[in-house]
């Protein structure tokens, strides 16, 4: 409905947009609230701010003022997104081969804190993304092939932005990760420049960019085969108090 404020909508997050038990997948609401800017005109990059872990199968608020979304449940804020006035480039690109070839050293193959994560958890094929990111061999960067499944696209046969955020978010925080760790998504900024489409093979590229405290930082990006940048990323994600 439109109110004085501005517009507010109804989100409620299917269950197969998971990320840590019960809750959404970090990148995917991220996208989400993004799409909400981007379809209003905003065509710089996006910052989303996740002050609370997104509940599933729940009717939240989703209300726009201004340059600003965020979503709620009652009083409590849950996500929040703003443009930022900046050009994202992300890592250096690896080539489709390579990045597939490092899957094998997916650390999350060995044991995986949240194997049901739409992203990169072991779902299966055309459900969850499968993005499996290891160390390539040779540099500080971290890859996946992505196989993008032709059930993630809308009824008008595009990939939502949820989708490519999601894609852009477990990688930056496996770029961190040993067999067994995890991390909650606090921030990600990310900005696309070309379409991803649904049967396509894509590079999602990470590395990570450093340290404090219980602070992770990371960038990622998304190659089409000839090198060509579709997204990139920046994110900062939180380790739990031990």
């Amino acid at each position: 409905m439109t109110t004085a404020a501005g517009l507010q909508t109804v989100l409620t997050v299917p269950a197969r947009f998971r990320g840590p038990e019960g809750s959404a997948n970090g990148g995917w609401i991220a996208g989400t609230v993004a799409e909400a800017l981007t379809e209003g005109g905003c065509e710089s990059a996006v910052e989303v701010t996740l002050h609370a872990p997104t509940p599933l199968e729940t009717e939240l608020s989703l209300d726009q003022v201004a340059n600003t979304v965020t979503v709620s449940d009652g009083e409590r804020l849950l996500v929040e997104a703003i443009p930022v006035a900046e050009r994202l480039s992300g890592p250096d690109f690896v080539p489709f081969n390579d990045a597939a070839k490092a899957e094998a050293g997916f650390p999350g193959l060995v044991d995986h804190a949240i194997a049901g994560c739409f992203a990169c958890g072991l779902r299966e094929p055309g459900d969850g993304l499968r993005i499996f990111p290891g160390k390539v061999d040779g540099s500080g960067l971290f890859a996946a092939g992505w196989r993008v499944p032709f059930t993630v696209s809308d009824d008008d046969g595009n990939v939502p932005a949820s989708i490519v955020w999601a894609a852009l978010d477990c990688v930056t925080g496996w770029a961190h990760f040993q067999p067994g760790e995890s991390a909650l998504l606090g921030r990600l900024t990310a900005q696309t420049h070309r379409r991803v489409f649904p049967g396509g093979t894509y590079s999602v590229v990470a590395r990570a960019t450093g340290r404090e405290g219980r602070k992770l930082f990371g960038e990622s990006a998304i190659y089409e085969g000839d090198g060509t940048l579709v997204a990139a990323a920046r994110a900062t994600w939180i380790v739990p108090k031990a």
